[in-house]
């Protein structure tokens, strides 16, 4: 039986969302929340019912999942525990400082109707989280780091343009390669967060902006900004369309650790895409389809990507499982 799921939001994530759908034949997209006028939207595939995202309650009981696409800033924290107490809910929520209070939140609208929720998937957090989750367990004596990047992140660019005085705009991600060799070579090196990365944004002003105000504004953005060294390109709109309109991203998971005798293990998962919206959007789908089967044996409540078995992700069987892939 078809998992039926709804999409809120038709962004970047939500355009990605809808392909992934299509690329997983045990999935039917019922429909499209939006709180845009649902007769002035458009689909990327085909045919699609698009409703406002005020009429959600009328499709209770009809879809099974509805995957949450809207930005981390100020879309998420208000829509997934209104949409968790109709729907099981699947998000990728990425601002690592909030997650346990957003977790909270979730959590008891979640079980307010007996839904689930697995929030904050994506690949960090999310397949990231996990790697370091693994080789912590692995290596117990040793050294983490996460780089991201080269790359345009979704989080942190939704968050610049919601600065006043944006029009539209950037956020590239850089991490520092040198660094990133050292710790490949064995060293282990204490780092502070500005010294592992830079951001750099490229921004479209509006007519009449302050432009020092709406560089302030970002580089002192808590939990975005404020701890990196970041630099902010003003550009035009042709310029944003032209040189920007990409969005391709990755970056690295490292642990390096000691076993036995002073032996030196790494273990390191990387990721490099072309496009970070799609790719973050097929995580989605498939942490989607663990949701459906969680809520079918009767779990509840908030789940993060460490309480969802891998099995679940797959659309196999677990004897197929053990036959093509253990």
């Amino acid at each position: 039986m078809a998992i039926k799921v709804g999409i809120v939001g038709y962004g970047n994530l939500g355009k990605g969302v809808q392909q992934a759908i299509a690329q997983n034949p045990d999935f039917e997209l019922v429909a499209i929340f939006t709180r845009r006028e649902p007769e002035q939207m458009t689909s990327l595939l085909g045919e699609v019912k698009f409703e406002h995202i005020s009429a959600a309650d009328a499709y209770i009981g009809v879809i099974d999942v509805m995957i949450m696409c809207g930005g981390s800033a100020t879309d998420l924290p208000e829509q997934t525990p209104v949409m968790a107490r109709m729907f099981s809910t699947v998000d990728s929520f990425d601002t690592h400082a909030n997650i346990p209070a957003f977790f909270d939140v979730v959590d008891a609208a979640a079980r307010e109707n007996g839904k689930v929720s697995v929030i904050s998937t994506g690949w960090d957090p999310g397949l990231f989280s996990l790697n370091r989750l693994l080789a912590q367990s692995i290596l117990p004596e040793g050294t983490d780091y996460t780089f991201w990047g080269k790359g345009v992140s979704q989080g942190h660019s939704d968050a610049i343009r919601r600065v006043p005085g944006v029009k539209g705009g950037v956020q590239y991600t850089i991490p520092v390669a040198d660094v990133i060799e050292r710790i490949r070579s064995g060293e282990t090196p204490e780092l502070s967060t500005r010294e592992k990365h830079l951001r750099e944004c490229y921004i479209v002003a509006a007519e009449n902006a302050n432009q020092e105000e709406i560089r302030n504004a970002i580089v002192s953005m808590p939990n975005y900004f404020s701890d990196y060294d970041t630099t902010v390109n003003f550009i035009t709109e042709e310029q944003l369309r032209e040189e920007h309109g990409e969005m391709p991203h990755g970056g690295f998971v490292i642990r390096s650790g000691i076993t036995g005798q002073g032996k030196r293990q790494i273990i390191e998962f990387g990721l490099k895409l072309d496009s970070n919206p799609e790719f973050t959007a097929s995580v989605l789908v498939a942490y989607a389809r663990a949701v459906v089967r969680m809520s079918r044996e009767g779990q509840k409540g908030a789940k993060t990507v460490f309480d969802v078995p891998f099995s679940y992700l797959s659309p196999k069987s677990a004897e197929e499982l053990r036959r093509d892939l253990l």
